[in-house]
């Protein structure tokens, strides 16, 4: 538990137990079980049963539900997998809780950060703005990956139109949907938060949640232009490799297209009639090779005037 002293101005950690009127305190529960988020939640702050049974079951959507000493948020962060991590955040007067369920290195900076600079839990307002701001941040960070993936992606098409990224594509479309669903409702809820009559705020604290809700924007907005760009990236495949294939298709067809008289010719000359003139000329296969091969270089000088070649 981190303790802020707002007569001394001080900060420090202590036992888990019920802050005086001076103090404002932060409690991070790091993978609690039921009997830890009963004692803080009920013993300790007394808390409404429908705000513990959401805290204990988890796999909320992100929302803020108002209770009448306190607001329970319901927020993501990612990890490095591109998986959401819930993180449960009970804000009162004097106190905020946090709980997660998986070990967020983020909360251990901010607890950190907290130390060493002065005044920044001076009201819980400050604390929970420093907790959504890190979250937004996870995201944007996250999203900078996916981009450079994309870069990653199109390099390898052009190099080689036949490359098996499909299967990663269709995975980051997955996460770009699950992320954008989640962020839009986390928008709605920065939105609500920063309104004037969330009782947890102070004014000028305000613009500091427009800052998140302007990530958050931005955030959805590349989003959308990866979506769209993954989209693009499979149909210029597609068609890179249908110009591959009718370039091969047509290079094999004007190959058959010079290659049909000559065998014409030699079909012909082939055949075992008795009374076949040319067989008595002294010549005939000298002569049959010329026309062969004039035939053949014609037809692939034509092509080439063509630009078929």
């Amino acid at each position: 538990m981190l303790i802020y002293n707002r007569e001394t101005h001080s900060v420090s950690k202590a036992p888990l137990r019920i802050p005086l009127d001076h103090e404002i305190v932060w409690i991070n529960l790091s993978q609690p079980t039921t009997e830890e988020i009963n004692h803080v939640l009920l013993d300790m702050f007394q808390c409404h049963p429908l705000l513990i049974e959401d805290c204990i079951k988890q796999n909320q959507r992100p929302k803020l539900d108002q209770y009448r000493d306190n607001v329970l948020i319901t927020f993501y962060t990612l990890a490095h997998t591109y998986k959401p991590i819930e993180l449960d955040i009970v804000v009162g007067t004097n106190y905020i809780v946090t709980m997660c369920q998986h070990e967020l290195p983020l909360m251990n900076d901010l607890v950190e950060e907290f130390q060493r600079i002065e005044g920044r839990i001076d009201h819980t307002g400050r604390i929970l703005y420093s907790i959504l701001d890190r979250c937004v941040d996870q995201f944007v960070d996250s999203i900078n990956e996916i981009e450079n993936k994309l870069e990653h992606y199109e390099q390898a098409i052009y190099r080689d139109p036949y490359v098996k990224i499909s299967q990663q594509v269709f995975k980051q479309k997955r996460a770009l949907h699950r992320i954008r669903r989640i962020l839009a409702d986390e928008k709605t809820l920065i939105s609500s938060i920063s309104h004037q009559e969330f009782p947890y705020t102070k004014q000028e604290t305000h613009v500091y949640y427009m800052d998140i809700y302007d990530h958050i924007s931005r955030a959805i907005d590349s989003i959308d232009i990866f979506r769209e760009s993954l989209n693009s990236l499979m149909e210029m495949q597609m068609s890179m490799k249908s110009d591959r294939m009718n370039e091969i298709m047509k290079t094999l067809t004007i190959f058959s297209a010079i290659f049909l008289p000559l065998m014409f010719l030699s079909g012909l000359y082939g055949m075992n009639f008795e009374f076949m003139p040319e067989l008595k000329f002294k010549f005939s296969y000298p002569v049959v090779l010329i026309i062969m091969a004039v035939v053949a270089g014609s037809l692939f000088f034509y092509f080439k005037r063509k630009k078929w070649l």
